[in-house]
């Protein structure tokens, strides 16, 4: 069993407790606007292209055995991923290192070796392994096979999760969890499809039956402006959680760092004129959650 894997991001400190190494597998059915992973939401292998550093020779091109990339009549790089074989020639034959390629299979065991190798800082810190995304859910057999040989290490586990996945698999994938990171991505059904694409209904039932059964739920909640970042929508979430349970609350707010990787991608970049938050800039908004008894941080 193999599943797409974009990074394996080494000492994190941000992703639950003590030391810790996330695993980000590739894939995601939600399609967020200000998504700063755009390279997650693809379930294949792609190539991303750095127009300023390309030289514009055509040698990438000549070399794909399977005619995945082309260049337009106004050099515009194309990549199409699903003739791609991944044999990585393209990137090899490239003499201004103006391709990367994101996304590579790995079995369970592969993926275990390289959590293994951190031991010792994560019994020094009690850190452990973090499954992140894309989303983990979307990938549910190697997720639980992952997640069972790494609490038969002994291992810390934590999922980070947009929760999105019919209630089956997400009680089969989280019987292996000890915490959970649960992106809350809007209050409100209608405007959560309007800005990631899907309803959050099956979401809250999951998050709601994570807490009701004793597992250990952080909500992270993306502050955007213009889409969640009023005082009003503070209010709403805060009486969410209480609905469903969850005390802990991590805002995290809005930032631009994965911009440039859309446009390697040649993928839109709704929010690209959008102005970044700051810890500071949600004071008042945090000043909400604080005072309807959530513990809160930024």
């Amino acid at each position: 069993m193999k599943a797409n894997i974009f990074n394996i991001q080494k000492f994190s400190i941000h992703d639950g407790p003590g030391i810790r190494t996330v695993v980000f597998l590739k894939g995601c059915p939600l399609r967020c606007r200000w998504c700063s992973n755009p390279e997650s939401q693809s379930f294949h292998t792609q190539i991303l292209w750095d127009p300023g550093k390309c030289l514009h020779c055509g040698l990438c091109q000549r070399s794909c055995p399977t005619e995945s990339i082309r260049f337009s009549d106004d050099s515009s790089f194309h990549f199409r991923h699903e003739s791609c074989e991944g044999c990585l020639s393209c990137i090899r034959q490239c003499p201004g290192n103006a391709l990367k390629y994101t996304g590579e299979k790995m079995s369970v065991d592969e993926v275990l070796k390289e959590v293994m190798k951190d031991i010792d800082f994560y019994e020094e810190s009690g850190g452990g392994v973090t499954l992140s995304g894309g989303e983990v859910l979307a990938q549910p057999a190697f997720a639980e096979l992952l997640l069972s040989e790494c609490k038969k290490k002994g291992l810390h586990t934590a999922l980070e999760t947009t929760g999105y996945a019919s209630h089956e698999v997400f009680v089969s994938v989280t019987e292996y969890a000890d915490l959970l990171l649960f992106d809350m991505k809007h209050h409100d059904s209608k405007k959560h499809r309007l800005y990631t694409g899907v309803p959050n209904e099956q979401i809250l039932e999951n998050m709601k039956w994570a807490a009701e059964h004793g597992i250990e739920v952080i909500a992270r909640i993306p502050v955007i402006p213009g889409v969640n970042d009023s005082i009003e929508d503070a209010h709403a979430f805060c009486a969410l959680l209480h609905e469903t349970g969850i005390s802990q609350v991590n805002l995290l707010p809005f930032h631009q760092f994965g911009e440039k990787k859309y446009e390697q991608l040649h993928m839109n970049y709704e929010m690209k004129d959008v102005k970044a938050l700051h810890p500071e800039d949600l004071t008042k908004y945090a000043g909400v959650f604080e005072a309807a008894k959530l513990s809160v941080k930024i």
